[in-house]
């Protein structure tokens, strides 16, 4: 279950000081340093934050501590920044109320920090989205960039913003944001051209000369090194915890997220650095014939340089810091201008340039976190002003400032008693006047439109004739001498001839905060800010892009020439404007507080504070806070609360909240003067009746955590005992079971033993006799075996006996049988010799008659016809060894048998030539038509490639398959095969060299009786497609790559982008087919084939040379292109091992 805690509870000193007693300016003080001892940084006055700074971190803005503030009462936790903004959310949300929250303070007091809290915390619990993040993170980032060129560091504050910011952040219906829209008041601009010691210029300056990179500072024509820049003080420029480095990375970055594009940035930054180049322009004079000195520019490089940057011819500018030229009516005077003059408008346009450019960076940032007006938006706004400021020297933007701040705390007074006075109509409560001081006569001193301050300071601005800062003083004395406000020297009545320390050129205004001294010099140039229309016109006439819209004014066709609103007029004019929207909307307010001067943590120092408390008027809003009812709360958390301090409320009421309360309070005879009823909330006139109710509170907690100690402690021992109880039940139960199952045990054990005892000795006995049975058996069966066993033997003998007579009658029978048939046999042996010794003497004598007969014919061809037939003989031997040693079939096979004789030699030749023909024939018969042409067309290869180009033995024994994409059944290139209306040749995944890097690009190619086709390899959408008579020749290089040129016809159709540069895996096969192809085509015996390691690629209107150098393998790829210029593409090829 989810605890609640108050305000009220573990309260370190006071956490709302309307609840201080006793209230006074020692105990307000006091109170501040004990909270800010304990880490407690924030207090409440009502429904206004107190902040003092830490001056470190702490851990109290994570993202835990968002969650537990988030849907929270305020009033329901410690003090926190969170309550407030997220009781300035939730009622813009839910109640549609438009919100401002008011931050104020003095430098280094947290102001910024505070502002950059409330928007996290908004971005935290507001809603998520693509979009809805993006807003968030557009408005948070645009506080670094502005930062980076409206912060500077100062005696106070390391990160003082030098301007006043009020961000108004739109939201819809829901509560997301949609944009914002950020207004900026007063830069101090001065402190670009000069700052106080131990202080420095705006961040950006160093940011950018410390984390540009060198070829941006090469660009720009800027150095490192600070002490070369006379704008920049060298006594500051690096600043400890400050990096300006990694600063301008983060500034950069900032810039791309708010939206700003990278010429936009490049033009910043180049104005950037013409404010710090023109800082170095220093001048030298010159007499002239006439009497009167002229300017002229010392060294003109800086000059050169600055006019480089903007783009302005350097004449032009170099005039407008020697001449004035004054326009009355129709005439136009020129007057030069000597050095200190030419100084004054050398600062003048650096203040102009860098405060207008700042300006255009807000409108800029506005432009791109604008909600778009679709509908009506919910709009939040958050202002960080400039506290009020007294210094030992105070001037023109001291005075300024301070009368803003005479403005919010007009405001303030109104809106906190407005506030006050609704609440009690709301409740029922009567309204009792409020007495406390109204500053709008300090107001009406310094902004009346007739004798006001500002209202003088530009009549005199305005006067013609001598004006001088002593006029405007004289002027002041004059007009002001009476006002009880205003106090100077040289006022009318005198009474203030004695105050020394009020100097003559001063005059001191009674402010709300305090006495404030102003010294009136330089009120009069700083309020005319005048900028000479010569240096307008220079500014217009430059080339860069910003400029002209930064300086409209200087348009000669827009001359005009009506004097320009003094900066008086245009601040008191936006404080106008500022006030009229802060009054519509509910105001939240936030004090921050310095504890002390030397920014470090764990001080506390009384004066600084006490003054810091006089001039942020919180007494008096204390005061106003404390002036009705002091403490106001709810019937139901107020019932909640107090209950247990009656027992009819106690536990439990079951009415109405409001009925239980007054039950409650008259149960406490509480006096009714110290409180009333409102509608929904009950009001307590002094703080002591509620910490008189918090002690009585106390008091009863005390007494209940006694008895809930005591019933709790009851309870456990309760517990405990029936627990031993019940346990003691549970162990003698088991020990009785236990002991009961051992006596069983024990009682079957030695019934087990007897029942086997008595069993073993029935079996023994059984046994016994089973034995002597068994053993009766056993010899009567051996008796019996004996018996039939010499029954057995003796009728065997009689049959052995039997058997051999009869055997002996067999063998004498045989060998009888034996003998006639040997006598046989040599008879028949006899008779067979005597037979064939008379067929052997019949053939003898035959052919000696036959010898006799013939011996006449044969003894004249003897020779001729033995010869023949052993030739004939030996031929027959040669065939049939032929025959049986027949060579392979294959007509690659070497093999054939050796002759066997040196006649055979021209015979053996001419047999094996026919043999190889023959089976080559045969061999050739088995090939289809699509096979010879592929054999062909590696034929072809062979005459184009061989001993040409090193790739082709690779390709030799790989087979040409045309299609390797197999277009017609691929349901990927569908769409592709569909429009081809020829029969495809080949196609093949190629890469297209690109001119301008040297990458390759994945297209398809396609090859067809009449054209080739490159298409892309995703979408199959055809990029090119060209005829092959346009085709003039083919390119490669004699190395192991695959790439090739192919070159078109010069005025072709498909030659509008020039030749195609390509490689491939199939190289070979591919300009193969292309040669037999586009010879056809072109009806020619040949397509012209270039194999060169150097060759000319037409690429649209230039030639390219492509040149192919030996390289080495790197990460296993192979050839490598890379563009060296624009005339030249250099291809890598690895070589081979």
């Amino acid at each position: 279950m989810e605890v609640k805690t108050s305000l009220l509870d573990n309260m370190i000193g006071v956490g709302d000081m309307v609840l201080l007693e006793p209230l006074t300016e020692d105990s307000f003080i006091e109170n501040l340093r004990n909270r800010f001892d304990h880490n407690e940084i924030y207090t409440y006055i009502g429904s206004v934050v107190i902040s003092v700074n830490p001056y470190r971190s702490l851990p109290i803005f994570t993202p835990e501590k968002v969650e537990e503030y988030r849907n929270r009462n305020f009033y329901e936790l410690s003090p926190h920044i969170y309550a407030l903004a997220d009781e300035a959310y939730r009622s813009l949300r839910d109640q549609d109320k438009d919100q401002c929250i008011l931050i104020t303070g003095e430098s280094g007091a947290g102001k910024t920090e505070a502002s950059k809290l409330v928007m996290s915390y908004v971005a935290a619990v507001c809603g998520k989205g693509q979009e809805v993040n993006k807003v968030k993170e557009q408005l948070l980032q645009s506080n670094p960039v502005l930062e980076a060129f409206g912060n500077a560091k100062t005696v106070r504050n390391d990160n003082s913003s030098r301007f006043g910011k009020y961000m108004d952040i739109e939201f819809d219906f829901k509560g997301d944001p949609l944009g914002g829209v950020i207004s900026n008041y007063l830069l101090e601009k001065s402190r670009v051209v000069k700052q106080p010691r131990g202080e420095r210029n705006f961040h950006v300056f160093y940011q950018l000369l410390s984390g540009a990179s060198d070829d941006t500072l090469r660009k720009l024509k800027l150095d490192r090194d600070f002490s070369k820049y006379n704008y920049l003080s060298l006594d500051s420029a690096n600043v400890n915890g400050l990096d300006d480095a990694a600063n301008f990375r983060t500034v950069r970055n900032a810039m791309q997220i708010v939206g700003f594009m990278e010429d936009e940035v490049q033009s910043v930054l180049e104005l950037v650095a013409a404010v710090l180049k023109l800082g170095n322009i220093e001048f030298k004079p010159e007499s002239r014939c006439n009497g009167y000195d002229e300017s002229r520019v010392k060294d003109k490089n800086d000059l050169k340089e600055m006019c480089e940057l903007l783009g302005i011819e350097q004449s032009v500018l170099e005039r407008a810091f020697s001449y004035r030229t004054v326009e009355a009516k129709m005439e136009k005077v020129s007057t030069t201008l000597n050095v200190s003059q030419a100084y004054y408008a050398r600062d003048a346009l650096a203040k102009n340039l860098y405060s207008r450019l700042f300006s255009w960076l807000v409108t800029r940032i506005n432009g791109s976190i604008k909600a778009q007006p679709k509908s009506r938006h919910k709009v939040m706004g958050v202002l960080d002003i400039y506290g009020f400021e007294i210094f030992e020297d105070n001037s023109f933007e001291q005075f300024i400032i301070n009368y803003c701040n005479e403005k919010l705390q007009q405001i303030f007074i109104e809106l906190t008693l407005r506030e006050e006075q609704e609440e009690y109509i709301r409740e029922d409560i009567e309204w009792t006047n409020i007495e406390y001081f109204n500053n709008a006569v300090i107001c009406d001193l310094i902004e009346n439109n007739q004798n006001g301050i500002l209202a003088m300071l530009d009549e005199e601005c305005l006067r013609p004739g001598t004006v001088t800062d002593v006029t405007f003083l004289d002027k002041l004395n004059t007009v002001c001498a009476e006002h009880q406000h205003f106090e100077s020297r040289l006022s009318k009545n005198s009474k203030f001839l004695t105050d020394h320390s009020l100097p003559h050129s001063c005059f001191r205004i009674q402010h709300y905060a305090g006495k404030v001294l102003y010294r009136v010099e330089g009120f009069m140039d700083k309020n005319n800010d005048l900028l000479y229309r010569d240096l307008s016109q220079a500014m217009y006439k430059a080339n860069h892009s910003l400029i002209k819209q930064l300086f409209p004014e200087g348009n000669p066709a827009k001359v005009n020439l009506k004097r320009p609103p003094t900066a008086g007029f245009q601040f008191k004019a936006s404080v106008g404007t500022l006030m009229r929207n802060l009054q519509t909307k509910n105001p939240n307010y936030i004090r921050c507080v310095k504890p002390n001067d030397k920014k470090a943590a764990h001080i506390f120092t009384d004066s600084l504070v006490r003054h810091q408390v006089a001039y942020l008027g919180l007494m008096e809003n204390v005061r106003v806070r404390r002036a009705g009812y002091a403490y106001r709360q709810a019937y139901e958390p107020c019932l909640e609360r107090y209950k247990m301090l009656c027992k009819q409320t106690w536990p439990h009421w079951r009415g109405p909240a409001r009925e239980g309360v007054e039950v409650l309070m008259a149960d406490l005879q509480v006096s009714t003067e110290e409180f009333a009823y409102g509608r929904s909330k009950i009001f307590i006139r002094n703080p002591r009746t509620l910490f008189f109710l918090e002690e009585k509170r106390r008091g009863c907690l005390e007494a209940l955590a006694a008895l809930i100690q005591k019933i709790y402690r009851g309870w456990k021992c309760r517990t405990h005992f029936l627990l031993l109880k019940h346990s003691q039940v549970v162990v003698a139960a088991w020990y009785r079971r236990y002991a009961q199952q051992k006596k069983y045990t024990q009682i079957k054990s030695a019934t087990i033993m007897v029942q086997s005892y008595s069993r073993g000795w029935k079996a023994r006995k059984i046994l016994r006799e089973l034995k002597h049975q068994k053993r009766c058996k056993e010899a009567a069966t051996t008796i019996a075996a004996y018996w039939h066993g010499t029954q057995a033997r003796r009728e065997l003998r009689q049959l052995k006996e039997e058997a051999r007579n009869k055997h002996a009658v067999s063998v004498i029978w045989a060998g009888w049988q034996g003998t006639k048939a040997r006598r046989e046999l040599k008879r028949l042996k006899k008779e067979a010799r005597r037979r064939h010794a008379v067929a052997v003497i019949w053939a003898y004598w035959l052919g000696l008659k036959v010898r006799r007969e013939y011996r006449k014919f044969f003894r004249a061809n003897a020779g001729r016809k033995i010869y023949n037939f052993i030739i004939q003989r030996t031929m027959q031997k040669y065939f049939l060894g032929l025959k049986r040693d027949m060579p392979s079939m294959s007509p690659i096979g070497g093999s054939w048998p050796t002759r066997p004789y040196r006649f055979l030699d021209t015979a053996h030749t001419e047999l094996r030539s026919i043999f190889h023909h023959w089976r080559c024939k045969k061999y050739r018969s088995q090939f289809t038509d699509e096979k010879k042409a592929v054999f062909e067309e590696k034929l072809q290869a062979s005459e184009i490639f061989k001993d040409k180009k090193a790739l082709y033995p690779s390709s030799v024994g790989q087979p040409f398959r045309g299609d390797y994409l197999e277009i017609s059944k691929n349901p990927k290139y569908q769409k592709l095969s569909s429009a081809m209306d020829e029969k495809v040749l080949l196609a093949d995944v190629v890469n297209k060299i690109n001119r301008a890097n040297g990458k390759g690009t994945a297209r398809i190619f396609l090859l067809t009786k009449n054209n080739f086709v490159l298409a892309d390899q995703k979408t199959g959408q055809v990029k090119a497609s060209v005829a092959l008579p346009d085709l003039t020749s083919i390119s490669v290089s004699t190395q192991n790559d695959g790439f090739f040129a192919l070159k078109l016809k010069e005025g072709s159709a498909g030659a509008t982008k020039g030749d195609f540069l390509l490689s491939s895996e199939h190289l070979i096969e591919i300009i193969t087919k292309l040669h037999r192809t586009g010879a056809t085509a072109v009806d020619q015996d040949h397509l012209d084939i270039d194999i060169s390691d150097e060759f000319l690629v037409q690429f649209k209107q230039d030639k390219v040379c492509v040149k192919f150098v030996p390289g080495t393998l790197k990460n296993g790829n192979g050839a490598s292109c890379k563009r060296k210029n624009n005339r030249l593409l250099e291809v890598s090829v690895p070589s081979t091992v």
